[in-house]
């Protein structure tokens, strides 16, 4: 079952936030802030935070270079993840994927079905590796980032989770760009 194993010290990771929306601004903001404040309170740095209209190209290309910084572990954005035209910001994901993490929007999808019932349904929330980088795309909504950090990325982003984490298999995301 899962738990948090008080023998393993915290290690911080270092998070960027990127904000997809064509109406909002960092200062109103509210789905990044929650992120931010969520983050911050478990110990994790704020890497990076930015706001990018929903523009495919855009988008990938703010995701490529931050997967390139040595100085960022793990990628969240807010925004653009349903069914409208405007909705790209899975697509500029997928873009830069290398590997998708497929049970991370399956996981994402149960614990949103507690909350919000058949309504999860219109959510593509995703997550995938890029460069030795994890990328995590969820809905704009408070809620939804809430539900996502809180039930999911909290625990996978803890060193001390067991029986199994994101952080300790962070060193050999890489491994294939090693090998000679």
């Amino acid at each position: 079952m899962s738990r948090i194993d008080d023998t393993r010290d915290f290690l911080p990771v270092r998070i960027a936030v990127l904000a997809v929306s064509d109406t909002r601004s960092l200062d109103d903001d509210r789905s990044g802030d929650t992120l931010v404040a969520r983050l911050e309170k478990t110990g994790h740095t704020l890497a990076a935070r930015d706001i990018v209209t929903d523009d495919r190209a855009n988008i990938a290309d703010i995701l490529r270079k931050w997967c390139a910084d040595d100085a960022i572990d793990v990628i969240i954005s807010t925004g653009g993840t349903g069914l409208t035209g405007r909705d790209v910001t899975v697509e500029a994901h997928r873009d830069v994927y290398e590997k998708e993490i497929d049970a991370f929007g399956t996981v994402f999808t149960h614990v949103s079905m507690a909350k919000i019932g058949t309504s999860a349904v219109q959510s593509r929330a995703c997550g995938g590796v890029a460069n030795g980088t994890y990328l995590f795309a969820l809905p704009g909504s408070t809620g939804a980032c809430k539900d996502a950090w809180d039930e999911i990325l909290s625990l996978q982003l803890d060193f001390r989770h067991r029986p199994c984490n994101f952080v300790e298999i962070m060193p050999r995301l890489d491994e294939h760009l090693r090998r000679k």
